[in-house]
């Protein structure tokens, strides 16, 4: 099998859910130039939310990173469906922003963007490789936990 985005989706076992519609008065996703960036995406996993909570006293560091991977997935499925269905238009991922619902005294956002960031590296390989925030907010969208929001460059 040719080394593709499919396929090392296909070697994860991931795939790619239809972009969620907007829930608010919002597009998911702009393009501008030859730069893509999306709206933040939740840990959806068919069709529910699947983890809530704030980090620090309901929610910890590795089911913060499996939340991370799920936006992460959410982010990429945007991507594609903004991109026509073709991944391979990815030129590279810019830049990553994870936001981490989180008691005042967490300080482990970085370990839990960690879900996203390895999962865009095992996916887009060396076009995944991102800059990257981190940043502890007291209360997201429906109480989840984490949400990811990316830039893409267009090949």
């Amino acid at each position: 099998m040719a080394d593709t985005i499919e396929a090392r989706l296909a070697a994860a076992g991931v795939t790619l859910p239809e972009a969620a519609a907007p829930a608010a008065n919002y597009i998911p996703t702009v393009t501008y130039g030859k730069v893509l960036q999306t709206s933040g995406q939740l840990p959806m996993e068919n069709g529910a939310l699947a983890v809530t909570g704030k980090h620090g006293s309901e929610v910890d560091v590795e089911t913060g990173q499996k939340a991370a991977r799920l936006c992460a997935i959410n982010v990429l499925a945007q991507a594609k469906s903004a991109l026509g269905g073709d991944l391979s238009k990815i030129g590279r991922m810019l830049k990553i922003t994870v936001f981490v619902a989180s008691d005042p005294s967490f300080a482990e956002q970085h370990k839990v963007a960690n879900g996203a960031s390895d999962f865009f590296v095992e996916i887009l390989g060396d076009k995944g490789r991102h800059a990257r925030s981190a940043v502890g907010v007291p209360a997201l969208p429906m109480n989840a936990a984490v949400e990811v929001e990316a830039t893409f460059e267009i090949a």
